[in-house]
Parts: structure tokens; C-alpha cells; sequence
């Protein structure tokens, strides 16, 4: 066996042992996976998820090259965007990996996104967030829960997602939980960087990514307290990686996998559709004068003067871009949306039929079909490409249940009408009138498989209604007690 292949062996043993380890002051698997569970509950109601397909699609293709060279795990890993504009990543409990939309629109590379992304699975594999709350193993599965997302996540109400600082009750000493140690991190770091030399991206982007959080401090994430800090010591860690990567080269055989990905399209796509529109505007027009032959910058300049009403500016951008990349299927998504939204169905129908026999933008792109067709008056090719939606992706597209609720009210059924409007509030969050379309539905409703979700989804979320209301009598019965 040659040298080379000796350390290969030595490298891929040691990363083996050190990802079978359980450490030994951790909560059980069962109990990490129920905490999972709960926790992604309380995320999933506090409607902080991007639900962009694309953007979802790029996170979990890199996600899973990494996962490809971990040996078997007791977890399944999930990738998910945050839809907000800060500068962090963090891994939850159940191996949830969450990127923020910031974080993604400040990077440079698929590499240094991929750097990030590592170190976090390496954070689940090696069972840190397990270790980092043991010590509050005495609280509820519940709670715990809740407070895990209230300060890793944060809620809409409050407006701030990663530096979240908590407050009334929960004692700097009850969140210290959530910092993981140096030497997690030095660990995340070293395992991140094992998982990038074996895959297709460079364990450089890890590097450069670190430098990029330290240079931007976005948001405060070096000066946020230490007891909502997931990531100390940056400046150390650049440094220890600094170390590692001296004098690294990467094998002639090294995979290439940066087009693949398409990381510019993807974020630029972030910025032109959700970012602050005014500074993604300055952004991107000072890039594009630096370099006008770029498709992804008059893509994203496209879908910003979009949001800014200004339909003749963002159809000439996206047209540039693509006599830059041909037929190229991101921009004629958009291009078919914008013709759709601005009246010309029958354009928009010709765009789109490009776009939908692509795997993650083809329902997308029948989306936008469907309200095409529905502009167009044809209720029959709507209804059905609506119905292909809302099972593909109705998270992505909850207005494909209110457009479903008006054909349904057009062909005189109120059942399913109340029906579809009762998914579509509870996919946008307005629990209480998801509630009063259910009832009103299950009054009537025949289709049988229909009753019985609606019935299931009441049931849920009657219950559901139920805690948080003995949750805020016991808080206020506290607060009564507190004050005498």
C-alpha cells in the first residue's frame, strides 16, 4: 500500500471511530430525536422557513455530497433556509441544518458555503448539540423545545432570528446550553475540513467563509452575549484552520462539482427576490458596472426591478441575461411569472413550457401555469395543475389552495371551496380562520379521504389552540402571583 493511500486509510478509519463515538455526557437518541421533532414544530410555526425550491434544492444537493462520506448515522439529516438577512448557520437537535439567507447572499462560492455547511454536520455527527443540552435534560421535551427556537431562531413578532437575546425568565445560565465550546468547534472544524478534501469542494471555502463572518461581524454575531453565541472564538478558528490547510493541494483527482450548483444564480435569485430591496439594488448595480457580461447579475437586477414595479427595466435585464446563458431555465421561469402577474397569459404559457420538465423548476413553472390558465378562463387545466402543486410543494405555493378555493366557488361547491380556503390559512398562518373554513367544510364534505384530513388537521389544531391558551393562563396566573 503506498503512503498516500496509507493516510487515506488512517484518515477515513480515524473519521469512522470519531463519528461512532457518543460522548458520554449526551441525551439519548430517542430522547435528541423527540426534541427534533418538537423543535421543529415550534420552527415550523414561527413561519421563518424560505420556502424557495431552488434555494432549498442547492442546500440539500450540497448536504448530501458531505453526508455521501459519513459513515451510517443514527439521524436524518434535513436541510432548511431561514428567511432572514443574518450571517450564521447553526445545526439543531436531530441533525436539522439551517442556513439564513444571509448567510448564502454574503458568500462567494459554492466551496464557501459548502466549508460552512460541513461544519455543521460535523456539530450533529459528533453530538454536540447533545452534549451542549444535557445539563437541561431536567426541563420538558417541550419546553426545551420552544426555548431552543425562540433563541436559535427566533419569532416574527420580535423581528430578530439568530441574535434573538432572551429575555423575562430564562436565565443566562439556563441558554448557556446553546454555546458550544472551543473545543466543539476546533473538532467541527477539523471534521468539516476531513469531509471537504474527500468531496468535490475545497476546504479553502471553510476559510475564507470564517473570514468573511469575522470580517462582517453581521448583526453582532461576535458581540451577541456568550449564552446565545453557537459559534465562539472566530478569530481563534481561523487561525487553527489557517494551520491545518498550510501547504494543502488538491489531488489531481479531486472531482469538480462548482457547475453543478449554479451557487451566483441561486444567490442573486435570494437577493432579487427577498432580500432589502434598496441595498440589493446598490449592490448589484455597482457589480454589474464592473462586469456587464455577468447572467447572474442581470438576473437578480431583473427580479429587483421587478419588485419595484418597474416591469420594462426587469424584462430588459432578464432578456440580457439570457442572450448571455441561453435558455436558460431559472430565467425563463421568471420571465414566464412576470408575463403571467402583468396580464399577457399567453405569453407567459410559451415561456413556461420550457421550464416545466425540469425536475425542481417544473412545478414551479406549472404554478404559473396554472394561474395562466386561470386568467385564461380554462378551470379545468388550473384546477389540475394547481392539484399537482399543492402535493409537490404546498409550502412554496399556499395560494394555489386559495385559487383552488375560487374554482371551487366558481363550479358551486362550498364544500371543498371552505376546504381549500381552510389549507390555505393554515399554510399561511391565520389558525384561527383555517379553523372556521375546516368546520364549516366538514359539514358537508363527501369526498371522504378530503374529511378525513380536514378532520385530522381541526382536530390538530384545536389542540394545539388549547395548550397555548392553559400555556398563557398559567403565564399570566405566574405573573398575578409574582406581582402579590
Amino acid at each position: 500500500m503506498k503512503p498516500r493511500q496509507v493516510l487515506g486509510f488512517l484518515a477515513s478509519f480515524f473519521l469512522f471511530a470519531s463519528l461512532s463515538w457518543k460522548p458520554c455526557f449526551a441525551i439519548s437518541i430517542p430522547d435528541e430525536k423527540e426534541l427534533g421533532k418538537k423543535f421543529m414544530e415550534q420552527v415550523n410555526k414561527s413561519r421563518m422557513l424560505l420556502h424557495d425550491p431552488i434555494a432549498t434544492h442547492m442546500l440539500n444537493e450540497v448536504g448530501r455530497r458531505l453526508l455521501s462520506l459519513l459513515p451510517p448515522q443514527p439521524f436524518d439529516y434535513s436541510f432548511y433556509v431561514v428567511d432572514d438577512d443574518v450571517f450564521n448557520a447553526f445545526a439543531s437537535p436531530g441533525a436539522n441544518i439551517f442556513a439564513y439567507r444571509g448567510l448564502i447572499t454574503s458568500l462567494d462560492s459554492i466551496d464557501e458555503l459548502a466549508g460552512i455547511i460541513g461544519h455543521e454536520i460535523a456539530h450533529a455527527a459528533s453530538r454536540h448539540v447533545s452534549e451542549s443540552i444535557d445539563r437541561s435534560k431536567y426541563i420538558s421535551i417541550g419546553s426545551l423545545a420552544g426555548m431552543l427556537a425562540g433563541i436559535l431562531v427566533g419569532t416574527q413578532s420580535d423581528g430578530h432570528a439568530a441574535g434573538t437575546i432572551i429575555k423575562g425568565s430564562l436565565a443566562a445560565g439556563q441558554t448557556a446550553m446553546l454555546a458550544f465550546t472551543r473545543e466543539n468547534e476546533t473538532e467541527a472544524d477539523e471534521k468539516g475540513i476531513m469531509f471537504l478534501k474527500e468531496s468535490c469542494f475545497s476546504p479553502e471555502g471553510l476559510l475564507s467563509g470564517l473570514m468573511k463572518i469575522k470580517a462582517s461581524d453581521y448583526r453582532g454575531v461576535e458581540n451577541i452575549p456568550d449564552y446565545v453565541k453557537t459559534h465562539p472564538g472566530t478569530t481563534s478558528r481561523i487561525a487553527h484552520v489557517e494551520t491545518i490547510l498550510a501547504g494543502y493541494t488538491p489531488p489531481g483527482s479531486k472531482p469538480s462539482c462548482k457547475e453543478d450548483f449554479r451557487f451566483d444564480m441561486v444567490k442573486y435569485r435570494l437577493m432579487g427576490l427577498y432580500g432589502e430591496i434598496e441595498p440589493a439594488f446598490a449592490e448589484l448595480t455597482r457589480s454589474l458596472e464592473k462586469d456587464p457580461g455577468n447572467a447572474a447579475l442581470h438576473y437578480g437586477l431583473g427580479l429587483l426591478y421587478e419588485r419595484k414595479f418597474r416591469k420594462d427595466e426587469a424584462l430588459s435585464h432578464l432578456k440580457k441575461a439570457l442572450s448571455i446563458n441561453v435558455f436558460d431555465p431559472m430565467i425563463l421561469l421568471e420571465l414566464g411569472r412576470i408575463y403571467q402577474e402583468n396580464g399577457e397569459a399567453q405569453k407567459a404559457l410559451e415561456v413556461l413550457a420550457a421550464v416545466e420538465p425540469e425536475p425542481v423548476l417544473g412545478v414551479m413553472a406549472r404554478f404559473h401555469q396554472a394561474s395562466a390558465y386561470l386568467d385564461l378562463k380554462d378551470m379545468d387545466r388550473a384546477e389540475t395543475l394547481f392539484n399537482s402543486v399543492v402535493e409537490e410543494a404546498a409550502p412554496a405555493y399556499p395560494t394555489a389552495y386559495y385559487n383552488l378555493a375560487n374554482i371551487m366557488s366558481v363550479r358551486k361547491k362550498p364544500d371543498l371551496s371552505h376546504y381549500y380556503l381552510g389549507l390555505f390559512y393554515f399554510e399561511t398562518g391565520n389558525i384561527k380562520t383555517a379553523m372556521t373554513h375546516l368546520t364549516k367544510a366538514l359539514e358537508t364534505l363527501s369526498d371522504t379521504d378530503k374529511f378525513n384530513h380536514a378532520k385530522e388537521l381541526l382536530m390538530k389544531l384545536e389542540k394545539e389552540d388549547q395548550e397555548e391558551r392553559a400555556e398563557k393562563e398559567r403565564k399570566e396566573r405566574n405573573s398575578r402571583k409574582n406581582r402579590s
